[in-house]
């Protein structure tokens, strides 16, 4: 008999003509052995209710890889041109590597962009963003968030994970694994990563963790096909593909009907179901080519500076039509010219960052809110750190910013969020909160909140420890909630 199911699984891995779920494979990982947990009743790709009432269904999170420069985008510091070229005044209780920073040679690097208060909340916005300085009414922002780490990979983790090592689920699984999807034919976490390559960290920051492998974030392809093998092969008709999948379900069930805990086996059989149901869904979601020309325009399609991310930006905002329960947009690749990590120039850098992200994201914001969209959709933009209002050495003729874990600046729209309003302040030189720095926890908390879901409800028994997002607990930021 094992040698009967041993060769079975050989078969399976051969055959079923490209279908499908052979492209979902990663959603039937190993680590599936999660999903005994007793938490876990029956919640993959199901819709559930949320803990409480909230307007938002569906998240949107764009993630800029490298670390945004706050002081030159959205967290306006005009003390900095008065200061240029000067080292920063002594500056009491900083510790970790801002301090170990200030004890080198600095030079205060003033902001090169002009900024101007736009809406009625009189927001100050770059002129690196004017588009999206057209929605400042709509946004909430939070202002000096600290990371536990200044270094890349931990920091990006921490932001999208809750954590900065690696193995936790990203926030897109626990909002999938709390809330389910509302499309039985697509992923309830779909990942569009910047076409230029890979982030820091790869997979890991829509990885699913500890949690159930259905829970993590399916990746689409830039170009071509959005997930390899998807397709079904000319020669294979939909109905004979049909009987193969239920051949391969009464196989399983068979197994199954052997074992005590099927949990795996039934993951398994769950995936490939979605990835016949996805054959029809799919391609049709990604294919753009029906939208017309002013929708083109509105997210910067035609423009090759800008077509990458809008196209991102709109198939983000198709999938929430779709039901798609969160999308993760990335922008930026790695640590170098195509992500924000400006060390040098960061005039240069910031012109071309921005220029890529502002019509795209502001298209988004617009089409959501024309559509009657925006109120069940959370918007969340976010990086992994902030940078510094100096550079270390000399300043030189294009100077940059460091790393600075203690001043990121976030913002969201949309569901429940007050627009306009603002949590959390930086001192006068961006370096770091005024007050207590708000922890990313919180944020996380937050978000969850705007999705209708306690942080201290969403919970998952891992390793002899009920394991939540917000890891001790986060505080919801009250003053950005409507």
């Amino acid at each position: 008999m094992n040698s009967l199911f041993s060769d079975r699984r050989h078969f399976l891995s051969q055959a079923f003509n490209g279908a499908g779920m052979m492209a979902l494979g990663h959603l039937c990982a190993d680590d599936l052995a999660a999903a005994d947990n007793p938490t876990f009743p029956e919640r993959a790709n199901t819709a559930t209710q949320p803990h409480f009432p909230r307007k938002a269904k569906h998240c949107i999170f764009m993630f800029m890889q490298g670390g945004v420069s706050q002081m030159d985008s959205l967290d306006y510091k005009p003390v900095l041109n008065k200061m240029h070229g000067k080292p920063l005044p002594r500056i009491p209780s900083v510790s970790g590597e801002l301090e170990g920073r200030l004890a080198f040679c600095h030079a205060i690097v003033g902001s090169p962009f002009k900024f101007q208060q736009h809406g009625e909340s009189g927001r100050y916005i770059s002129e690196l963003l004017p588009h999206l300085a057209e929605h400042v009414d709509d946004m909430a922002f939070v202002h000096g968030i600290k990371t536990d780490n200044q270094n890349h990979g931990p920091s990006t983790l921490h932001v999208t994970t809750g954590s900065q090592f690696p193995g936790s689920p990203s926030v897109g699984s626990w909002v999938n694994y709390g809330l389910g999807s509302e499309n039985n034919n697509m992923p309830g976490y779909i990942v569009i990563q910047d076409p230029r390559g890979a982030p820091v960290n790869g997979a890991a920051i829509w990885g699913n963790g500890y949690l159930p492998a259905t829970h993590q974030g399916t990746l689409l392809r830039p170009t071509g096909t959005p997930i390899p093998n998807l397709a079904r092969p000319k020669h294979i008709s939909a109905s004979q593909q049909r009987r193969e999948f239920d051949a391969l379900r009464a196989l399983n069930q068979e197994h199954m009907k052997t074992r005590v805990d099927t949990s795996v086996l039934e993951a398994r059989i769950k995936a490939y179901e979605l990835a016949f149901r996805m054959q029809t869904a799919a391609p049709e979601l990604v294919n753009l080519s029906d939208e017309p020309k002013h929708i083109r325009n509105l997210y910067g399609l035609d423009d090759e500076s800008t077509s990458n991310f809008g196209r991102q930006c709109l198939l983000a905002r198709r999938f929430v039509e779709a039901g798609v329960r969160y999308s993760l947009l990335v922008h930026g690749v790695q640590i170098g010219r195509d992500s924000w990590d400006d060390h040098g120039n960061v005039k240069a850098g910031m012109k071309k960052h921005c220029h890529e992200v502002d019509l795209p994201v502001a298209g988004l914001l617009t089409d959501l809110k024309q559509r009657g969209l925006l109120d069940e959709t959370l918007v969340v933009w976010a990086s992994e750190m902030g940078r510094t209002p100096f550079i270390n050495g000399k300043l030189g003729k294009t100077p940059g910013r460091e790393h600075n874990s203690q001043a990121l600046t976030m913002w969201m729209a949309g569901g429940n969020v007050k627009g306009g309003a603002t949590c959390g302040e930086t001192d006068e030189f961006s370096l770091r909160s005024i007050k207590e720095p708000i922890p990313i926890r919180d944020v996380h908390a937050t978000i969850l909140n705007l999705m209708g879901l306690d942080d201290e409800e969403l919970r998952f028994l891992h390793a002899g420890r009920l394991r939540q997002l917000t890891d001790i607990g986060g505080s919801v930021l009250d003053d950005l909630m409507a």
